[in-house]
């Protein structure tokens, strides 16, 4: 454990701010230099759409890193018996958040929470949750962290239960993931030169160096085998287009 400003901070356990400030204020742009963000949490909700129905009750769901709302409507939308518990650290996004799913939040279907995903999900009684969802929010984790919120994210969920998540996973072929992540840069540049926010440019530049570093860099095949170690079974691979997934991981019936 290291000593911090704010007390004792255990070894993998702290959790990053990567969207104060600009990026928080600005996030819609992420539709535009990166639609396949918005399309994975349509994806999210599609397939959550599809989910059994609970007996007699509602599905009792918590999304990690809910930001301002993207995801979270799109599951709210996709089936009236889920109730959410909505997972964020950063106040901007939580208060866009709040804005965007005001209606929603009146009908109690969705309790937003200024909290990381470790200490959100800790807070949870074992056993107790239906779904976790979440979409581009654990590829931002640094790796023994995001291994700690998955371990929880598997104690929380009940017998039959299921993570769905639709997120960055790197390929575990190097050198093509950085012809992507080049790839990825140029259409950055491209698009936010096009409208003179050079401003804005830089910030998610520097987002994408951390995406990519060897600290946060969340690989696809590493990732599985975390998953299995945890217990989850069956892991299942959804949707793959470069490096945007959605994968479904099941904690087993008792």
């Amino acid at each position: 454990m290291t000593k911090t400003a704010g007390g004792t901070e255990f070894a993998g356990e702290k959790a990053e701010r990567l969207f104060s400030g600009q990026l928080s204020a600005e996030y819609e742009m992420l539709k535009l230099i990166c639609p396949a963000a918005a399309a994975m949490s349509g994806r999210v909700g599609d397939f959550v759409a599809h989910m059994p129905a609970a007996p007699a009750r509602p599905l009792n769901a918590v999304e990690i890193g809910c930001g301002t709302g993207i995801t979270t409507l799109a599951l709210l939308q996709a089936r009236e018996d889920l109730v959410i518990a909505a997972l964020d650290n950063e106040p901007g996004m939580l208060s866009q958040a709040r804005d965007n799913l005001s209606a929603f939040i009146d009908q109690g279907r969705v309790r937003l929470i200024e909290a990381d995903a470790l200490a959100g999900l800790r807070a949870l009684p074992t056993g107790s949750i239906d779904l976790v969802a979440s979409a581009y929010a654990a590829h931002n984790f640094l790796e023994p962290y995001r291994v700690k919120v998955l371990a929880e994210i598997y104690r929380v969920l009940a017998p039959g239960g299921l993570f769905v998540n639709g997120d960055r996973y790197a390929l575990d072929n190097t050198a093509e993931q950085t012809r992507l992540t080049q790839q990825e840069a140029r259409h950055y540049f491209k698009t936010l030169s096009a409208i003179n926010r050079h401003d804005l440019l830089e910030q998610w530049v520097i987002h994408l160096f951390s995406d990519e570093s060897a600290d946060h860099i969340m690989r696809l095949g590493p990732s599985l085998a975390a998953m299995r170690a945890i217990g989850f079974d069956p892991i299942d691979v959804r949707f793959r287009d470069g490096v945007n997934t959605l994968l479904t991981a099941a904690k087993p019936d008792a």
